[in-house]
């Protein structure tokens, strides 16, 4: 095994921020002068569902950290829904997989002050072939990393499970996109309770309108949506959707209680559409089922700066992989990384969970 140092990101949920922490890390660490790699050994956040084409985040870290190696290198596992279904009928060889792992792990860390893993979005991804993120930490030598949301104090149980999962492998856990009602609860209650069982804590990031949500042109990007309204801002974050299935009255009710949203609903239905503009929650309207809108919402929405997209798949469809692309938070660029290693500045001892030398 390398010398180099190690450490293994991981995470308790999906859409945590867990992408971003790791490239800031591993940029904030290259900026002082040290040697860092990359890898993310079971991909997860793929293009394609059967694998063919591969997980975006390394391609990311290539770009942004300027690396040589191959993306199949620094992802040796496509863990896509095509892998599962073969590793449970016995088509994959956990002993092969786990060798493939670290034989990529040990040529790209050669040279390197510090190897920067990124895990999957649940310790448990990767049970099925023995490659838990807690397997992989230990093939590595790894020390880990564990983010965390938080919105209530039984949140706790989850981190406590995860810390016992981890053992002696756990450096930390950095608590991520905290909002202000629930940072002081957090600081002065359960972080000390944490500390308390035994589980280190590196510090608790607040939430950050820039990094919530996605852009609406991300999601525009990833759903392949037209934008109907040509002058209206698709800069502008979403969190959340709601479904536009009621009568317009009744929507309106509802547009009114949520806040950063996509609606969507029919391109047929006029009355949600109209209702939808008068809530000032609902950033975008995505509309379903390749039907355009009328000429007088379309005039509207320009009016008031809300973008239009109009997607050809029916309203459940669009639903789901809605729901799937917030889940994983698609925006990931160099801004984002730049924003996240400012926080991370601010808020951790980076000298402590890096365990580097200046």
């Amino acid at each position: 095994m390398t010398d180099s140092n190690t450490l293994l990101v991981t995470s308790t949920q999906e859409g945590i921020g867990k992408t971003a922490i790791t490239l800031a890390l591993a940029k904030s660490a290259q900026d002082t002068g040290h040697e860092v790699g990359y890898m993310k050994p079971k991909g997860t956040r793929l293009q394609s569902a059967v694998g063919k084409t591969r997980d975006e985040d390394p391609m990311l870290a290539r770009e942004l950290l300027g690396l040589d190696a191959e993306v199949h290198e620094m992802e040796p596992i496509v863990y896509s829904p095509t892998f599962v279904q073969e590793a449970i009928r016995g088509r994959e060889d956990p002993d092969e997989l786990r060798g493939r792992v670290v034989d990529n792990f040990q040529a790209l860390s050669e040279g390197k002050d510090l190897m920067v893993v990124e895990g999957s979005d649940r310790l448990e991804t990767g049970g099925i072939v023995d490659l838990t993120d807690a397997d992989i930490a230990d093939a590595m030598d790894a020390r880990v990393l564990l983010v965390c949301g938080y919105a209530t104090a039984g949140d706790a149980d989850e981190v406590l499970a995860a810390a016992r999962s981890l053992g002696d492998r756990l450096a930390g856990v950095l608590f991520n996109g905290v909002t202000d009602a629930a940072m002081e609860e957090l600081t002065d209650d359960v972080l000390p309770f944490l500390e308390g069982r035994g589980v280190p804590v590196f510090g608790a990031l607040p939430r950050v309108q820039a990094l919530a949500g996605i852009t609406v042109a991300d999601l525009a990007r990833s759903l392949g949506a037209d934008v109907l309204t040509a002058d209206a801002s698709t800069d502008v974050h979403v969190e959340r959707f709601t479904v536009g299935a009621m009568g317009g009255n009744s929507a309106l009710d509802q547009f009114r209680r949520t806040r950063d949203a996509v609606m969507i609903s029919g391109g047929d239905r006029s009355e949600v559409q109209t209702a939808a503009l008068e809530a000032s929650g609902i950033k975008v309207l995505l509309l379903t089922g390749g039907y355009r809108p009328a000429s007088a919402v379309l005039g509207r929405a320009e009016d008031e700066n809300v973008p239009i997209l109009l997607v050809q798949s029916d309203t459940r469809t669009t639903i789901d992989r809605v729901e799937d692309v917030l889940r994983s938070g698609r925006t990931r660029d160099a801004g984002t990384v730049e924003r996240m290693q400012d926080l991370l500045d601010d808020g951790v001892d980076l000298d402590s969970l890096l365990g580097l030398d200046d």
